[in-house]
């Protein structure tokens, strides 16, 4: 088991995202590096991105460069939003998720984030929120 956020955490998704075929054949025709900063941790703020373009998908610690689009959250909301106790469009519209930067290539990335939403399920089964 991997805690979430943890370093492990982000190694393990990094692998998967390495590993997707769906995603590397996305960024042929997607462009977009996304930041995630979550607040309040266990062991403080976390940051990671996910960046996708001329063909490859990366996902790793820090900062996405380019960054087109930053969400900021806080640990919490992370949590509900992960377990699905939380609808991540609900946390959106009530405030609990700031998204600052080019949302118009975040909505025509939809196709990125369905297929990282498949590598993600590969690492919740074995991901502890805690």
């Amino acid at each position: 088991m991997v805690r979430y956020l943890s370093l492990e955490w982000i190694d393990a998704l990094t692998a998967e995202v390495a590993a997707s075929a769906e995603l590397a054949a996305l960024a042929h025709d997607h462009e977009i590096g996304v930041t995630q900063a979550v607040t309040e941790g266990p062991e403080g703020d976390v940051v990671y991105h996910l960046q996708v373009g001329d063909g490859t998908a990366s996902f790793g610690a820090g900062a996405a460069f380019p960054e087109h689009v930053r969400m900021e959250q806080t640990w919490e909301t992370a949590v509900a939003v992960a377990t699905g106790e939380l609808n991540a469009q609900d946390a959106f519209i009530g405030g609990r998720i700031l998204l600052t930067g080019d949302q118009q290539k975040l909505m025509a990335s939809q196709p990125v984030f369905k297929a990282l939403d498949a590598v993600f399920a590969t690492v919740r089964q074995r991901t502890e929120y805690r």
